[in-house]
Protein backbone atom coordinates (compact mmCIF):
# COMPACT_ATOMS: atom_id res chain seq x y z
CA UNK A 1 0.00 0.00 0.00
CA UNK A 2 0.91 3.70 -0.19
CA UNK A 3 1.85 4.87 3.49
CA UNK A 4 2.05 8.37 5.03
CA UNK A 5 5.54 9.15 4.87
CA UNK A 6 7.28 9.03 7.82
CA UNK A 7 11.37 9.51 9.14
CA UNK A 8 12.37 6.10 9.16
CA UNK A 9 11.40 5.66 5.85
CA UNK A 10 14.03 4.10 4.13
CA UNK A 11 15.51 6.28 1.47
CA UNK A 12 15.85 3.07 -1.04
CA UNK A 13 13.69 2.71 -3.88
CA UNK A 14 12.56 -0.01 -5.56
CA UNK A 15 11.42 1.21 -9.16
CA UNK A 16 8.58 -0.92 -11.13
CA UNK A 17 7.39 0.12 -14.53
CA UNK A 18 4.73 -1.99 -16.44
CA UNK A 19 4.64 -1.83 -20.07
CA UNK A 20 2.40 -3.46 -23.03
CA UNK A 21 3.37 -3.46 -26.60
CA UNK A 22 0.29 -1.55 -27.08
CA UNK A 23 1.24 0.85 -24.57
CA UNK A 24 4.77 1.55 -25.33
CA UNK A 25 3.45 4.12 -28.18
CA UNK A 26 0.54 6.33 -25.65
CA UNK A 27 2.27 9.29 -24.50
CA UNK A 28 2.52 9.40 -20.39
CA UNK A 29 2.41 5.28 -20.60
CA UNK A 30 5.85 4.10 -22.32
CA UNK A 31 8.96 2.69 -20.00
CA UNK A 32 10.86 6.04 -20.91
CA UNK A 33 8.11 8.19 -19.67
CA UNK A 34 7.62 6.35 -16.78
CA UNK A 35 11.66 5.93 -15.73
CA UNK A 36 11.17 10.00 -16.24
CA UNK A 37 8.98 10.37 -14.00
CA UNK A 38 10.70 8.23 -11.20
CA UNK A 39 13.79 9.76 -11.29
CA UNK A 40 12.41 13.03 -10.89
CA UNK A 41 10.79 12.12 -8.12
CA UNK A 42 13.67 10.14 -6.39
CA UNK A 43 15.91 13.38 -6.85
CA UNK A 44 13.28 16.10 -5.63
CA UNK A 45 12.56 13.77 -2.20
CA UNK A 46 15.95 12.58 -2.05
CA UNK A 47 15.16 8.73 -2.76
CA UNK A 48 17.87 6.53 -4.39
CA UNK A 49 16.68 3.99 -6.93
CA UNK A 50 18.41 0.62 -6.01
CA UNK A 51 16.66 -2.06 -8.67
CA UNK A 52 14.14 -1.48 -10.96
CA UNK A 53 12.18 -3.85 -12.45
CA UNK A 54 10.18 -4.14 -15.72
CA UNK A 55 7.25 -6.03 -16.20
CA UNK A 56 6.27 -6.67 -19.90
CA UNK A 57 2.58 -7.80 -20.31
CA UNK A 58 1.51 -10.24 -22.77
CA UNK A 59 -1.83 -10.68 -22.72
CA UNK A 60 -5.27 -9.74 -20.38
CA UNK A 61 -5.64 -11.21 -17.10
CA UNK A 62 -2.38 -9.54 -16.05
CA UNK A 63 -4.03 -8.61 -12.49
CA UNK A 64 -2.84 -11.72 -10.62
CA UNK A 65 0.78 -11.39 -8.84
CA UNK A 66 1.24 -15.35 -10.36
CA UNK A 67 1.33 -13.38 -13.56
CA UNK A 68 3.35 -10.29 -12.60
CA UNK A 69 7.06 -11.97 -11.73
CA UNK A 70 8.55 -8.61 -12.03
CA UNK A 71 6.30 -7.26 -9.50
CA UNK A 72 6.53 -10.47 -6.72
CA UNK A 73 10.40 -9.75 -7.89
CA UNK A 74 10.45 -6.11 -6.51
CA UNK A 75 7.94 -7.08 -3.86
CA UNK A 76 10.51 -9.74 -2.57
CA UNK A 77 13.75 -7.64 -3.25
CA UNK A 78 12.40 -4.21 -0.90
CA UNK A 79 12.01 -7.17 1.56
CA UNK A 80 15.75 -7.56 1.31
CA UNK A 81 16.36 -4.40 1.60
CA UNK A 82 14.41 -3.85 4.57
CA UNK A 83 10.45 -3.55 5.64
CA UNK A 84 10.38 0.36 5.40
CA UNK A 85 12.00 0.22 1.66
CA UNK A 86 9.24 1.02 -1.18
CA UNK A 87 8.25 -0.11 -4.28
CA UNK A 88 7.86 3.00 -6.54
CA UNK A 89 6.21 3.71 -9.68
CA UNK A 90 5.28 6.56 -11.88
CA UNK A 91 1.50 6.28 -11.84
CA UNK A 92 -0.81 4.29 -9.82
CA UNK A 93 -2.13 2.46 -12.84
CA UNK A 94 1.09 1.29 -13.40
CA UNK A 95 0.68 -0.83 -10.16
CA UNK A 96 -2.73 -2.17 -11.43
CA UNK A 97 -5.67 -0.79 -12.94
CA UNK A 98 -7.79 -3.04 -10.66
CA UNK A 99 -9.01 -1.76 -7.31
CA UNK A 100 -9.20 -5.09 -5.43
CA UNK A 101 -5.42 -5.89 -7.06
CA UNK A 102 -3.83 -3.19 -5.10
CA UNK A 103 -6.08 -4.13 -1.68
CA UNK A 104 -4.41 -7.86 -1.86
CA UNK A 105 -0.93 -5.84 -2.42
CA UNK A 106 -1.17 -4.40 1.33
CA UNK A 107 -1.10 -7.74 2.72
CA UNK A 108 2.97 -8.23 1.92
CA UNK A 109 3.33 -5.00 4.06
CA UNK A 110 5.70 -3.38 1.34
CA UNK A 111 4.92 0.26 0.84
CA UNK A 112 3.97 1.70 -2.35
CA UNK A 113 4.96 5.07 -3.67
CA UNK A 114 3.07 6.86 -6.63
CA UNK A 115 5.31 9.65 -8.09
CA UNK A 116 1.96 11.25 -9.34
CA UNK A 117 0.08 11.44 -6.11
CA UNK A 118 3.44 11.89 -4.01
CA UNK A 119 5.28 10.30 -0.95
CA UNK A 120 2.29 11.73 1.68
CA UNK A 121 -0.36 9.46 0.24
CA UNK A 122 -1.77 7.55 2.66
CA UNK A 123 -4.24 4.26 2.37
CA UNK A 124 -7.10 5.95 1.79
CA UNK A 125 -6.16 8.14 -0.79
CA UNK A 126 -4.77 4.71 -2.44
CA UNK A 127 -8.45 3.50 -2.57
CA UNK A 128 -9.79 6.78 -3.25
CA UNK A 129 -8.20 7.26 -6.52
CA UNK A 130 -8.22 3.32 -7.71
CA UNK A 131 -11.97 3.17 -6.88
CA UNK A 132 -12.40 6.72 -9.28
CA UNK A 133 -9.87 5.39 -11.89
CA UNK A 134 -12.44 2.24 -12.20
CA UNK A 135 -15.46 3.90 -11.77
CA UNK A 136 -14.24 6.07 -14.88
CA UNK A 137 -13.47 3.27 -16.51
CA UNK A 138 -16.60 1.72 -16.91
CA UNK A 139 -18.34 4.96 -17.35
CA UNK A 140 -16.25 5.58 -20.64
CA UNK A 141 -16.61 2.00 -21.30
CA UNK A 142 -20.55 1.96 -21.26
CA UNK A 143 -21.23 5.34 -23.15
CA UNK A 144 -18.92 3.75 -25.72
CA UNK A 145 -20.95 0.87 -25.67
CA UNK A 146 -24.23 3.02 -26.11
CA UNK A 147 -22.42 5.81 -28.58
CA UNK A 148 -21.72 2.88 -30.98
CA UNK A 149 -25.58 1.01 -30.67
CA UNK A 150 -27.13 4.41 -31.09
CA UNK A 151 -24.20 4.90 -34.21
CA UNK A 152 -25.06 1.70 -35.91
CA UNK A 153 -28.88 2.02 -35.34
CA UNK A 154 -28.87 5.16 -37.56
CA UNK A 155 -27.17 3.02 -40.29
CA UNK A 156 -23.23 4.06 -39.94
CA UNK A 157 -20.78 1.33 -40.65
CA UNK A 158 -18.72 0.39 -37.78
CA UNK A 159 -14.82 -1.08 -37.91
CA UNK A 160 -11.84 0.50 -38.79
CA UNK A 161 -11.82 0.93 -42.64
CA UNK A 162 -7.91 0.51 -43.14
CA UNK A 163 -8.17 -2.40 -41.52
CA UNK A 164 -10.99 -3.75 -43.93
CA UNK A 165 -9.82 -2.23 -46.99
CA UNK A 166 -6.54 -4.37 -46.02
CA UNK A 167 -8.64 -7.81 -45.96
CA UNK A 168 -10.81 -6.69 -48.72
CA UNK A 169 -8.10 -8.86 -51.29
CA UNK A 170 -7.71 -11.84 -48.95
CA UNK A 171 -11.24 -12.13 -49.01
CA UNK A 172 -11.78 -11.67 -52.95
CA UNK A 173 -9.30 -14.43 -52.83
CA UNK A 174 -11.39 -16.73 -50.66
CA UNK A 175 -14.41 -15.90 -52.40
CA UNK A 176 -12.93 -16.96 -55.23
CA UNK A 177 -11.69 -20.03 -53.94
CA UNK A 178 -14.79 -21.00 -52.45
CA UNK A 179 -16.50 -20.79 -55.98
CA UNK A 180 -14.24 -22.46 -57.64
CA UNK A 181 -14.75 -25.14 -55.83
CA UNK A 182 -18.45 -25.33 -55.38
CA UNK A 183 -18.18 -24.97 -59.37
CA UNK A 184 -16.32 -27.97 -59.78
CA UNK A 185 -17.73 -30.14 -57.04
CA UNK A 186 -21.37 -29.47 -58.17
CA UNK A 187 -21.39 -31.96 -61.64
CA UNK A 188 -20.46 -34.74 -59.08
CA UNK A 189 -23.20 -33.49 -56.37
CA UNK A 190 -25.99 -33.59 -58.95
CA UNK A 191 -24.00 -37.17 -60.40
CA UNK A 192 -25.00 -38.51 -56.89
CA UNK A 193 -28.34 -37.42 -56.86
CA UNK A 194 -29.35 -39.10 -60.08
CA UNK A 195 -28.07 -42.62 -58.53
CA UNK A 196 -30.26 -41.67 -55.56
CA UNK A 197 -28.64 -39.29 -52.92
CA UNK A 198 -31.50 -37.64 -52.28
CA UNK A 199 -30.69 -36.30 -48.54
CA UNK A 200 -28.07 -33.68 -47.73
CA UNK A 201 -26.37 -36.35 -45.46
CA UNK A 202 -26.43 -39.34 -48.36
CA UNK A 203 -25.00 -36.96 -50.52
CA UNK A 204 -22.10 -36.31 -48.34
CA UNK A 205 -21.32 -39.74 -48.03
CA UNK A 206 -21.37 -40.42 -51.80
CA UNK A 207 -19.30 -37.33 -52.37
CA UNK A 208 -17.11 -39.20 -49.31
CA UNK A 209 -17.00 -42.73 -51.41
CA UNK A 210 -15.95 -41.12 -54.37
CA UNK A 211 -13.13 -39.76 -53.18
CA UNK A 212 -14.07 -36.15 -52.88
CA UNK A 213 -13.25 -34.10 -49.90
CA UNK A 214 -13.55 -30.44 -48.36
CA UNK A 215 -11.58 -28.00 -48.81
CA UNK A 216 -9.57 -28.44 -45.52
CA UNK A 217 -9.52 -32.83 -46.45
CA UNK A 218 -12.28 -33.86 -44.51
CA UNK A 219 -15.00 -35.71 -44.57
CA UNK A 220 -18.51 -34.00 -45.72
CA UNK A 221 -20.89 -33.29 -43.68
CA UNK A 222 -24.36 -32.16 -44.49
CA UNK A 223 -24.14 -28.28 -43.21
CA UNK A 224 -21.02 -28.33 -45.87
CA UNK A 225 -22.65 -30.16 -48.36
CA UNK A 226 -25.97 -27.66 -48.25
CA UNK A 227 -22.99 -24.64 -47.97
CA UNK A 228 -21.38 -25.90 -51.59
CA UNK A 229 -24.77 -26.18 -53.14
CA UNK A 230 -26.18 -22.38 -52.04
CA UNK A 231 -22.83 -21.14 -53.53
CA UNK A 232 -22.79 -23.12 -56.79
CA UNK A 233 -27.21 -22.37 -57.36
CA UNK A 234 -25.78 -18.39 -56.82
CA UNK A 235 -23.10 -18.59 -59.53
Amino acid sequence: MIYKRANHMSKSLIAYCRVSTKEQGRSGLGLEAQRDAIERFASAEGFEVKAEFIEVETGKGSDALDRRPKLAGALAEARRHGKTTPIIVAKLDRLSRDVHFISGLMSHKTPFISAELGADADPFMLHLYAALAEKERALISARTKAALARAKARGTKLGNPRLEEARAPMLAAKKKAADAFAAEVAPIIAEAQRAGATTLRAIGAALDARGVRTPQGRPWSAMMVRNVLKRAAAL
